[in-house]
């Protein structure tokens, strides 16, 4: 199979470009004009190709196309966006997650076309709760996992119970559509039990989104020993609910609260500098 370093391609056009710009755009503009020439370098015509790159990838069946992914990344040739984009197009999902179980490449690269494809799944999860993944590509099987969480709530809630990554299993449960007493009670039973992660578990009971969890976040806002990260994560999840906390609270001395002033007037001194002011 005949393979082509199209990024490469696009590189060298692309410093002979700016070499015979003669600094007429700044670094910034680039920023914006490169994405815009990578794009429209796949559809120009290179000779020693006979084709351009997108037309070169659309001429290919499936098979083809999964088989020009793995071979690139066999020999190490890059692989471009063209190439991704087209395997992308077909929704060659069945061709692509064999590569789940690949070289780590082929899995990146699978992971990164097939998105939260619900065949993809069982896979993620399998991933996630595996001791040997990193915790990148644990973060990135998450991710996913939380977008379609109602098709594995069954599962995280297992893997939960079994004390299977569960940290993980509990975002991923926060993040169901479909409502579940199980899943309610496991997360009030986690913000209830466990005062050093207050804010991240009542993130939690916010993003689940049942109403029955106010009670008990206006119960906690009100404790003396509530800090001020805790009672700003406490106040957003409560609002979320479709609640409301007025009370006025002093968070003089709070050490958390001394931070964050110190950075908002930082920020303040900034803007009145940037405006002419003293």
């Amino acid at each position: 199979m005949k393979l082509y370093d199209f990024d490469g391609m696009f590189d060298k056009k692309l410093s002979d470009y700016i070499l015979n710009d003669n600094g007429k755009h700044k670094e910034s503009e680039w920023e914006d004009l490169i994405p815009k020439l990578y794009k429209q370098f796949g559809d120009t015509f290179i000779k020693s190709v006979g084709d351009t790159p997108n037309g070169f990838y659309a001429k290919m069946s499936d098979t083809e196309l999964v088989k020009a992914l793995r071979t690139h990344l066999k020999q190490g040739v890059p692989v471009s966006e063209f190439l991704c984009s087209a395997i992308e197009s077909r929704g060659a999902v069945d061709l692509l997650l064999p590569l789940l179980d690949g070289s780590g490449d082929e899995r990146d690269y699978a992971i990164s076309i097939l998105g939260a494809e619900s065949k993809a799944l069982k896979k993620y999860m399998s991933l996630l709760i595996d001791k040997d993944s990193s915790e990148d590509l644990k973060d990135r099987c998450a991710d996913f996992l939380k977008e379609k969480a109602d098709e594995v709530a069954a599962e995280a809630v297992e893997n939960y119970i079994n004390g299977v990554e569960r940290e993980y299993m509990l975002e991923i449960m926060s993040r169901s559509v479909i409502k579940s007493d199980k899943i309610f009670d496991i997360l009030l039973k986690e913000f209830r039990t466990d005062p050093d992660n207050v804010p991240m578990h009542a993130s939690y009971l916010a993003a689940y989104g049942d109403e029955r969890a106010l009670k008990y976040l206006l119960d906690k806002i009100d404790e003396e020993g509530v800090n001020f990260i805790e009672y700003r994560e406490l106040k957003y999840a409560i609002e979320a609910l479709g609640g409301e906390y007025t009370k006025t609270r002093d968070f003089s001395g709070d050490p958390y609260f001394d931070i964050v002033k110190s950075h908002e007037v930082s920020a303040t001194d900034v803007f009145a500098n940037l405006d002419g002011k003293n």
